[in-house]
């Protein structure tokens, strides 16, 4: 089985900017685990455990994606996911094209072919910075959520069929098929 998400590929020095805006923001940085720079991604489509033979033609049948058109991105701001108030998963977000919309409407409708659930969530554009555990303190959440991101934008250009293996150590990735954008 492999575990599987389709993700658009962030560019490498957007991802160092929102490391050092990190870093900036969060002044004890070093005592905490973070999401590593090269995990940096925004989701599209979660797939979940599909047999490995399944996995090829998945990633053949999702080449629609070329047809898209390269998306203007910009950073939001910080923000907190919470699971019974507390906060689980810190994020950055990103304002996108519209076009994002339909293209996780498309992919939600192609792998249904695959019997793979369409997401029920409305989709948000983030990018997980930290899976919290709960030993952050108040400090930490504050100094997130009173900041004010400076405006970065950028093009995203590349859509990556990704695995996710789980290790005692954390998820690990490795992509199977890039997809690039018009």
């Amino acid at each position: 089985m492999n575990r599987l998400f389709i993700a658009l590929k962030i560019p490498d020095e957007i991802r160092k900017k929102i490391i050092i805006l990190r870093n900036e923001t969060c002044p004890n940085f070093r005592k905490f685990k973070w999401e590593s720079e090269d995990k940096i991604h925004l989701t599209l489509k979660f797939i979940g455990e599909v047999k490995e033979d399944l996995t090829a033609q998945i990633a053949d049948h999702i080449s629609f994606v070329e047809n898209y058109k390269k998306f203007n991105c910009s950073l939001t701001k910080f923000g907190f996911f919470y699971k019974q108030n507390i906060p689980r998963i810190l994020w950055i977000g990103l304002s996108i094209d519209n076009q994002i919309i339909e293209l996780v409407d498309q992919l939600d409708y192609e792998l249904e072919k695959f019997s793979i659930p369409s997401e029920k969530r409305k989709f948000q554009a983030h990018l997980t910075l930290k899976r919290m555990k709960g030993d952050e303190g108040k400090n930490f959440i504050e100094c997130f959520d009173k900041l004010t991101i400076p405006k970065i934008e950028f093009e995203a250009g590349q859509i990556v069929l990704m695995k996710s293996d789980l290790l005692p150590t954390g998820s690990k990735y490795s992509e199977i098929k890039s997809y690039f954008l018009k």
